[in-house]
């Protein structure tokens, strides 16, 4: 059976909303999965599981999550050959062309760590809605089948 570990960083509480779905999808499908605070977690957590998810929030102008800035730096220099990532988070489109900045940018820190992409990126626009939780469910059914090669 897979192992997934879901990691988010929220202000608002959306992007935990956003954790909180992938998680319950991941039990729905019969993955064991943990999910932590960005705070309480350690990149090297991703070493024992085979599905690595974070859910970040942008800030400001594009800005990384103050409290997870030291994971990612840790994310970029980490090995994690074999393991399959998914990134997933909470924006607000007014910001444009910083809308879900940190997304991307965690994606970017998984593929310098050797990780493996099971599914897009997904950006959701504030809280998460019905379609947007049918996109995350579908999200870890290619995170699942991804890991399963």
């Amino acid at each position: 059976m897979a192992k997934a570990l879901v990691v988010y960083a929220t202000i608002t509480g959306n992007n935990e909303d956003v954790a909180d779905i992938i998680t319950e999808s991941f039990e729905d499908q019969g993955v064991e999965v943990d999910e932590t605070e960005i705070t309480m977690a350690d990149v090297e957590d991703f070493k024992d599981v085979d599905i690595c998810v974070v859910c970040p929030y942008t800030y400001d102008e594009g800005a990384l999550p103050d409290e997870g800035l030291d994971f990612y730096d840790d994310l970029q220099e980490a090995d994690l050959t074999g393991k399959v990532y998914g990134v997933a988070g909470s924006g607000d489109t007014f910001y444009a062309d910083d809308y879900c900045k940190a997304v991307d940018l965690f994606g970017e820190a998984f593929e310098k760590a050797h990780a493996t992409k099971g599914a897009d990126n997904v950006h959701i626009n504030l809280s998460p809605d019905e379609d947007d939780i049918k996109t995350l469910d579908r999200f870890v059914a290619k995170l699942i089948e991804k890991a399963a090669k």
